[in-house]
């Protein structure tokens, strides 16, 4: 399981406007996780913006971001979704989708002037995103008596150790979100805290998402 960085995924996407020379470059983005996710965000974006002259976009997916692809719709080659794709790389994101939609104002940029408005148009976009960053967690439940929670939580709060919704009963299990090369340090604290009294069960890794 690898950490990897991509945005937040939300009911509405992220909108950014860039003018340069009456051109208009209006860039969405979205989180996605699949290439049939990506190609009906940049449908829907070419619909809505039917009048535009180009709907320019670049996706990349997978943990190790390794499906990437761009298109240029029309603008000279290699100057719009190559420019999308780098900015997205950049920021050493995944699972994401950008358009940039253009309304020519009439003044022709040139070849570096359309990479510049496209890479910066872009970069906007991401900038306005939440970005996160997904870690990978062990899940360590922990079963305590009502006599030890006290001083398990002071230790959790002071390691700043997530958890997810204990379970009350008889006893408490806690369910404890731990960075995988730190469950053995962590359960060795916490059965020395107990006496040995806590029962402890490791359970399966999983990703947390941590805005940064």
């Amino acid at each position: 399981m690898h950490s990897y960085r991509t945005i937040e995924e939300i009911d509405d996407t992220v909108e950014t406007l860039y003018e340069i020379q009456k051109s208009k470059f209006i860039t969405h983005l979205r989180h996605v996780d699949n290439e049939e996710d990506a190609r009906e965000f940049i449908t829907a974006i070419k619909k809505r913006y039917f009048d535009a002259r180009h709907n320019c976009s670049a996706y990349v997916l997978g943990e190790k971001a390794d499906k990437q692809k761009s298109n240029d719709d029309g603008e000279p080659g290699g100057t719009a979704g190559n420019p999308i794709l780098e900015a997205i790389k950049k920021n050493g994101l995944t699972n994401i989708v950008v358009v940039v939609t253009r309304y020519f104002g009439g003044i022709k940029l040139g070849a570096g002037g359309l990479i510049r408005a496209y890479s910066h148009a872009a970069a906007l976009g991401i900038e306005a995103a939440t970005t996160l960053e997904m870690t990978p967690f062990a899940q360590l439940d922990v079963a305590v008596s009502y006599e030890h929670l006290a001083t398990i939580e002071h230790y959790l709060r002071q390691n700043e150790i997530r958890s997810l919704d204990a379970d009350y009963a008889e006893g408490v299990t806690l369910h404890l979100l731990i960075p995988p090369a730190e469950t053995e340090k962590i359960s060795e604290d916490i059965t020395n805290l107990t006496a040995g009294r806590a029962q402890i069960k490791n359970g399966d890794e999983q990703l947390i998402a941590i805005r940064i």
